[in-house]
This record gives structure tokens, sequence and C-alpha cells, in this order.
């Protein structure tokens, strides 16, 4: 199993307008910065709300400017709703519109991408394309979209800025200011679980931070791809993450053979015997290091 160190780092907005949909706001921002929510705002309250300490030290020009920029997009957003339906030939009824966009970086290449998109009633409607800097439709109901919004050369400027600039600008600044919550690392907590000695057997990580992770089994130290099942990576309450891996192998395979994990992470040793209903029991070594670790999963 490896868990990579985080060395990209992430910036998202998600925007949501609705029309007739009750007893809730009318539209809502929130942002995330590696996947920790930093800010959000709805057209209840009309302000930008900071949810991390690190925010809060963010300068009061900044939450004002904030504010400001929502405040707009709020107006846009419903006029944006009323357009879609009058081209979509809708009446009444509820209807959402969903944007989202941001943009990454690699520490270590130095490497940057922006991404935006922006859907309707569930379904994807616009992509940004960053290689011609233009909106492109995915539905031949955004077309309308996709031609109003590439005709305005204002737009375009922005967004090109906004991706190759202002953006990557605002994350460093971010990443900077929540470093000790952001650059954090935890390690994971693991269970090795199995029913019956047909069943798959489940290692779940659980409570890890960075979310960077992938997880692989060896079988004698060669990657085992086949009976393999990945689950994907879930967010905690108290944003941390956890990722489930089967593997499905027939009993005399796994009691033959050698299973081991490998991972990258804070350094941590743990020994668990993991017991079927049959009583049968499964003896784990798991060894997670800084640099690089194994762990041997022999079953006896």
């Amino acid at each position: 199993m490896y868990f990579l160190p985080l060395v990209t780092h992430s910036l998202e907005h998600f925007y949501t307008a609705s029309s007739e949909l009750h007893n809730f706001p009318e539209f809502m921002v929130v942002g995330m910065v590696d996947g920790v929510q930093m800010v959000h705002y709805d057209s209840n309250i009309q302000k930008a709300v900071p949810e991390k300490d690190w925010m809060k030290q963010t300068d009061t020009e900044f939450w004002e400017k904030e504010k400001e920029n929502f405040f707009y997009s709020q107006k846009s957003f419903k006029a944006e709703v009323a357009n879609l339906k009058q081209h979509l030939n809708q009446s009444g009824g509820v209807h959402i519109l969903q944007y989202m966009y941001g943009c990454s970086r690699d520490d270590e290449t130095e490497q940057t991408e922006g991404f935006g998109q922006l859907g309707y009633n569930g379904e994807n409607f616009l992509e940004y394309d960053m290689e011609t800097l233009t909106w492109k439709s995915r539905k031949p109901q955004a077309n309308f979209m996709q031609d109003e919004w590439n005709s305005d050369i204002s737009r375009l400027g922005f967004w090109k800025n906004y991706f190759s600039q202002t953006c990557i600008d605002c994350l460093k600044k971010q990443v900077d200011n929540g470093k000790s919550t952001l650059m954090r690392t935890v390690p994971p907590s693991v269970s090795l679980l199995q029913k019956t000695p047909s069943s798959p057997v489940t290692c779940h990580a659980t409570g890890f931070y960075p979310s960077g992770v992938m997880v692989f089994w060896q079988k004698y130290g060669k990657y085992q791809h086949e009976g393999v099942e990945h689950g994907e990576i879930l967010f905690n309450d108290d944003e941390t993450f956890q990722k489930s891996t089967h593997l499905t192998v027939m009993p005399e395979e796994w009691k033959n053979n050698k299973y081991q994990l490998v991972t990258k992470a804070l350094c941590q040793v743990c020994s668990r015997i993991c017991r079927r209903n049959t009583g049968f029991s499964i003896i784990s070594n798991i060894i997670l290091s800084l640099y690089s670790k194994k762990a041997s999963y022999q079953s006896q």
C-alpha cells in the first residue's frame, strides 16, 4: 500500500444557484483548499464566512472583496438560470445551476493546471479547455452558452488570467497561511478484515492525512492486479480520509502465498490479528515508514 506525500495543492470553488427550491438558499458558494473547506457564502447571510482559524487571520480587506465578488456572482447566476430556462423553454419547477472552478499546483515541478465546469440540472453543460482557452459545450442544449461565453472577449481574458495567475497566487497564499493544517501528516489506522474463507480480504485505512493515497497488494514482491478492487478515497468528519481495497483469492491460494502492502507515510509499526468468522486467524505486520514502508502480510 502506497501513501504518497502531498506535493500537489488545489484551490476549488463550488457555486450553486437554484430556483423554486424551498427552504434552501437561492445561491451558495463553498471554497476549499486541498479538500478542506475554508469559506462559505449564501444568499441568506450575504457575507463570506471563514471556516478555519488560519483563514480568520486574513485581512478584512480580503473578506470584503470576497463578499463583493460573491454578491456579484449571486446576481449573475440568478440571471444565468433565467437565461437557461428561456433558451430551453422551461417554465416553473426546480432548476439548479452548478459551477466548479479552481486550480492546482505541483510543489516539485511547479506545474499548474486550471479547471472549470458548469452543470445544469445534474448534467455537464460546459467545460473550460486549457489548451484553447475557451469554453466547450458538453451538451447540444449548451451550444448557445458556448457561443455566448466565447464571444465575450473580456470574459475569456478574465479566465485566462485567473487560471494562469490569480488562482495560483491565491492558492500559494492560502497554503502558506494554513500550512500547520494543510501540510500536516497523520498516519492511518489500518484494519484487515475477512468475513469467511471465501470472501474478499479488505484492507481499510482510515484517519490519514493528506489524501494522496494509492493502495496496492503485492504477491511475492510483485504487484497483484487480478482480483483487486479499489475503493474511493472518502472524507471523514474530522477532515481526515479513509480508503478500502479488497483482494479476492481462493482460500487455498491465500493460504499458500505471501501478500504484502507497501507504503510511504509516517513511521509506525503495528501488528494485529484479524479473525474470520470461522475462527481462522490472519496475522499481519504493517510497517509505515516516512520514506518507504513494507508490510508483510502472511496467511498462517
